[in-house]
């Protein structure tokens, strides 16, 4: 039994490890990230104005997508957007709906999402009823046929003119649930002005948009969700460019050996790009060339950050905030993240015939990295770690005469658990409260009984719980049935 306790020992160190590794990189990614948004809005009032914007021919037209499908409150969406700190001329809305719905209502909204907006632009003045625009897509589809129904050649003359050179135009996405930041088409302007321009942009969202109405599961989860976005996607977008402009000035340098390393680099140190599905801004021309959002897979976002990652686009993150709804119910919650579980599979025949086409080392990275850290993580993480730390406390009696070993044995699952606790229900809520003088309209994060602060610290699993019963519930339906019927989100039921 004695090997089989030794390797037992290795893949116990391995997992405790590879923990205590992520918690410190996600650690630092929520650092970088906050530093980068206090940093911008520090700036902010550097930014050229309406007045300077509207006289500069260079600045970019926007045309700001809401695709949308029973959404109530679409209106609160779509008044954030036109109180966007730009020049009227300079942005057009459009809201996406689609024919079923205009047809079949849902029974606890009496009117169509489309009818809801088309109200809405009846009460508004008329210099703002010529910037927004109410679209219906013929026939049934998801988020993705919605958004390429909208830029179809009839639509964007309809709303943009013929003048317009889709190479000025971003098209920016917002889910119906979003509230940006007034300043978000001001910040792009300046960048795009300044020669810092992108073909996209990325921006930070946190969920919690709905935070007073959610009871202390929901609000734990809310903050969970958000640090997604901060630790890991706008983190690696804030990063990438600077381990890329690294290698190029070791290039510089070393010419041919970077010509030989630099497979090597693009395998282990580069990263696939996130796109979150709102916030997110694409120019016009890019997205012509690629063929619109991709619409193969359950999720466009994410397969749309590997479109334009194989395409060798870098995404540009953003600095300034948007907040969207966190599902409401526990349910709603893993139904959610079933639908991006499904889209994390149906990712996967594009990043293998994107490799077979083009087999570099990036590709197959990208294709490895998907299928390791989300295909296969995402289901077993919240057994395979609680697992490898108690296998570890076990161990530390199996060899209680070896002093390294026994001291390894305790200390690695206990680092582990600590720093999940310590990263995850602590520094994660510290550093989300940091950022609240910049939420769009006010919300109080703070944990103001002993029960939320509970909850908060040493439950800060539960998010991750309910993503696992997510990625579950996906792969049980493709083996009983073959199929996986994915589902939008629910907002109009409390």
């Amino acid at each position: 039994m004695e090997p089989l306790w030794t390797v037992l020992f290795f893949v116990s160190m391995f997992f405790n490890l590879r923990a205590c590794f992520k918690l410190l990189v996600d650690w630092k990614g929520m650092l970088t990230t906050c530093r980068f948004v206090s940093d911008a809005y520090e700036r902010l009032r550097a930014l050229p104005d309406e007045t300077a914007l509207e006289a500069d021919e260079r600045a970019p037209m926007f045309l700001l997508l809401v695709p949308a499908y029973q959404e109530p409150a679409v209106g609160e969406t779509v008044r954030a957007l036109l109180a966007s700190c730009y020049p009227q001329g300079r942005f057009h809305v459009a809201v996406v709906t689609k024919e079923e719905e205009e047809s079949a209502p849902h029974p606890l909204m009496g009117v169509s999402t489309g009818e809801l907006v088309r109200r809405l632009r009846a009460e508004l003045p008329p210099y703002q009823q010529k910037m927004v625009s109410a679209l219906v897509m013929p026939g049934s589809g998801r988020k993705a046929h919605q958004l390429n129904w909208a830029i179809r050649p009839e639509n964007l003359s309809a709303m943009l003119g013929d003048e317009r050179r889709p190479e000025d135009v971003l098209v920016g996405v917002s889910d119906a649930d979003s509230l940006p930041d007034p300043d978000t088409l001001r910040w792009i302007a300046a960048e795009e002005l300044t020669g810092r321009g992108a073909h996209a942009y990325q921006g930070v969202t946190l969920s919690f948009a709905n935070f007073d109405r959610l009871d202390h599961r929901g609000r734990v989860c809310a903050i969970q969700q958000s640090s997604i976005f901060i630790r890991i996607s706008v983190a690696r977008l804030i990063n990438e460019p600077k381990r890329i402009r690294l290698f190029e000035r070791f290039a510089a340098r070393m010419p041919a050996l970077a010509r030989k390393v630099q497979p090597l680099f693009e395998f282990c140190f580069r990263r696939s790009q996130i796109c979150l599905g709102h916030n997110q801004f694409v120019r016009l021309s890019v997205l012509q060339k690629l063929g619109g959002f991709p619409s193969e897979g359950a999720t466009e976002d994410s397969t749309l950050g590997y479109v334009l990652g194989a395409h060798g686009i870098l995404i540009k993150p953003h600095p300034l905030l948007e907040l969207t709804d966190l599902p409401e119910t526990s349910e709603k919650v893993v139904r959610q993240n079933a639908r991006w579980y499904k889209g994390v599979l149906d990712d996967i025949p594009y990043l293998c015939r994107t490799w077979r086409e083009r087999p570099t080392a990036f590709n197959l990275a990208q294709l490895c990295r998907h299928v390791g850290n989300k295909v296969v993580e995402w289901p077993i993480a919240a057994v395979v770690y609680p697992v490898a730390g108690f296998l570890g406390w076990h161990l530390a009696y199996r060899f209680w005469d070896r002093p390294v070993l026994f001291t390894l044995s305790l200390a690695f699952p206990s680092i582990s658990l600590g720093l999940t606790i310590w990263v995850g229900g602590i520094v994660t809520q510290d550093l989300l409260e940091s950022l609240r003088p910049y939420f769009p309209r006010p919300v109080n994060l703070a944990r103001t009984t002993l029960r939320a602060k509970f909850w908060g610290t040493f439950r800060c699993q539960t998010y991750w719980l309910l993503a696992t019963r997510g990625s579950w519930r996906v792969l049980l339906a493709l083996v009983r049935a073959r199929r996986f019927e994915v589902g939008k989100t629910d907002r109009v039921s409390r």
